[in-house]
């Protein structure tokens, strides 16, 4: 009943009112903050008091049913509540990741349109701080929509506050404890979420109220084996939708006691995150490969010198485990008795798609590999004619046969090209994206992306993204990137570019073209490496073979294909030349 009064529900009274009225005092969320030790617990009744507090001030201000406000914040129990406030009034909130610069907040305010967003006065990440409030000053002038900005204080510091600017907790204070929730219909919309494309523009998924809240608790409750009483740990942020599923709604739909960690995995020290499994006694604990494969080359001493005895499930979410990676997650954080669920889904999917577990009891695990589909999903694999793959011990395009709750309902202001992106390419079939092999016992393992989107320490970035913010360098006419494999971030960026008239200047160029892709995007889609060449390898009809520039940097130049295609064949060997001068001078 609660999920479906005639149809009509209210997310927030299922995380939120649903277990106050059970029992109260039960922590919903503990705050582990940047500082060390410095965790702060928080009741579901507390929670309540927070979002209610938050929801009437944004009615005060004008914020109504189906409005839309960005969220753009680090990871608290404010920001948590910010989510939630706008689900009780029923606005539709879109976080953006608190690293992104001004102009990629500007872009997702312009394109959601909306009225306002709520942010702190700054961040604070691995001992430095992190200037939200001024980030948003700039991304706002060229967002005539946004009425209100609300200031929370996450600091003691002052900033400079405008006309537009709302002291947040001030508001609060003056605030009733109690709201009524909106009354919403199962399909209407709950939150966007924007991500990369193939194509340079960022798309906003969006994701409805019942469908979503459902997947997301149920693969919680099933995926990680999720018992009441449980501390489950997943470490990622809220800005993306692992942070959206696992640390917002799935757990607090479920009743259960979410971390939120707000700091890094190796501040003060490598040891953090094991830290604060012991201290908080986690019992399921979700994270990235990068940070696990980063962590992995501080050694063992770091993870042993804390007490893990009461982890019962690890995972991995974000991109692809390697088995190096795995092994070391499996055996020496989990000491070879958790159980560890490698997890494939998407922004797309709303929740887990593919996974370990649920199995039957005590089923096979095998390293590196998500496996098992979850409830209700169909995966198929389809061959470069569309055609369904039968059988064991092949590989193909994964997608999805049939519905399922959790899946995005559109891309907003642009259904088209929804449905040009996820069900064009193979009619009748949700096309992931992604190639998978179906092993001999019919298991599934992802191998990666089959278009021009990588995965930098599991953030999703089209390479197409990095190429046009480097287009607006007058020296550069020409880019292309592509994905290289990284040692700790699992991909890397990769830039060829083309000087206008040989600029002297090549090294000048690189820095500032960094500096751009920073402040455009995001620092961590700064590529790790620029090549300058002569020119790029194009078809006759001007297309860049990104492939051949993917063999080059692999050094799989022996095995460069098919190269008729190109107007200038010897255009190959002049990129090769360049690459290996570079590496060379790299390496020197």
């Amino acid at each position: 009943a609660r999920w479906f009064l005639g149809g009509r529900l209210n997310v927030s009274v299922n995380c939120l009112d649903q277990h106050v009225e059970k029992s109260p005092n039960r922590v919903a969320l503990i705050w582990e903050r940047d500082e060390p030790g410095t965790a702060v617990h928080v009741t579901y009744r507390d929670l309540l008091d927070l979002t209610c507090r938050l929801a009437n001030t944004l009615k005060k201000y004008g914020i109504q049913k189906g409005d839309k406000v960005a969220i753009y914040m680090s990871v608290s129990p404010l920001s948590v509540a910010a989510m939630l406030a706008c689900a009780r009034i029923g606005a539709v909130h879109t976080v953006v990741f608190a690293g992104f610069s001004a102009e990629s907040l500007a872009g997702r305010i312009m394109d959601s349109g909306c009225k306002a967003v709520i942010t702190y006065n700054q961040g604070v990440r691995g001992g430095r701080i992190i200037e939200l409030k001024a980030t948003v000053d700039e991304a706002v002038k060229s967002c005539p929509g946004i009425e209100h900005v609300f200031v929370a204080q996450r600091t003691d510091n002052h900033v400079h506050m405008g006309d537009r600017d709302v002291p947040l907790e001030e508001e609060m204070a003056k605030a009733a404890s109690v709201c009524t929730p909106e009354s919403m219909d199962s399909e209407d919309m709950l939150f966007m979420l924007y991500t990369s494309g193939s194509t340079g523009k960022p798309k906003g998924i969006v994701h409805t109220q019942a469908g979503y809240l459902l997947y997301a608790a149920v693969t919680h409750k099933y995926v990680f084996d999720y018992q009441e009483g449980d501390v489950f740990g997943c470490v990622a942020d809220i800005g993306w939708i692992t942070g959206h599923s696992y640390v917002v709604y799935g757990p607090l739909c479920n009743g259960a006691t979410s971390v939120l960690f707000e700091s890094t995995p190796v501040y003060p020290d490598p040891g953090r995150y094991w830290e604060v499994v012991q201290r908080l006694q986690i019992n399921q604990f979700y994270g990235a490969p990068t940070a696990i494969r980063l962590l992995l080359n501080y050694g063992e001493e770091w993870v042993k010198k804390y007490d893990r005895s009461s982890l019962k499930t690890l995972g991995s979410v974000g991109e692809p485990i390697n088995k190096e990676a795995w092994q070391w997650f499996y055996h020496v954080v989990g000491e070879g008795r958790c159980t560890l669920v490698d997890t494939w889904w998407q922004t797309e999917t709303g929740g887990i798609c593919i996974a370990p577990r649920p199995s039957e009891e005590k089923a096979e695990i095998v390293p590196a590999m998500a496996m098992r589909p979850f409830f209700g999903i169909v995966p198929v694999l389809m061959d470069e004619n569309g055609r369904i793959i039968e059988g064991n011990d092949v590989s193909g395009a994964l997608c999805i046969a049939q519905p399922w709750p959790g899946m995005a309902r559109t891309i907003y202001g642009d259904h088209q090209r929804f449905v040009d992106a996820y069900f064009k390419a193979y009619p009748g079939y949700y096309f992931t994206g992604d190639g998978a092999y179906r092993t001999k016992k019919g298991y599934y393992q992802i191998t990666g992306r089959m278009d021009d989107v990588i995965n930098i320490s599991g953030h999703r970035l089209g390479t197409a993204e990095i190429e046009d913010a480097m287009a607006d360098h007058p020296e550069v006419p020409e880019t292309a990137v592509i994905g290289y494999p990284h040692k700790i971030k699992g991909e890397g960026a990769f830039a060829f570019i083309v000087l206008k008239e040989q600029t002297a200047h090549a090294d000048r160029v690189k820095e500032e073209l960094k500096t751009i892709v920073a402040s455009k995007i995001a620092k961590y889609a700064v590529p790790d490496h620029i090549l300058v060449v002569k020119r790029l390898p194009k078809t006759r009809s001007g297309k860049i073979l990104r492939r051949l520039l993917r063999k080059v940097v692999t050094e799989q130049s022996g095995n460069m294909g098919d190269v008729t295609t190109l107007d200038d064949p010897s255009v190959v060997k002049e990129i090769l030349d360049a690459y290996q001068k570079y590496k060379e001078k790299s390496s020197s």
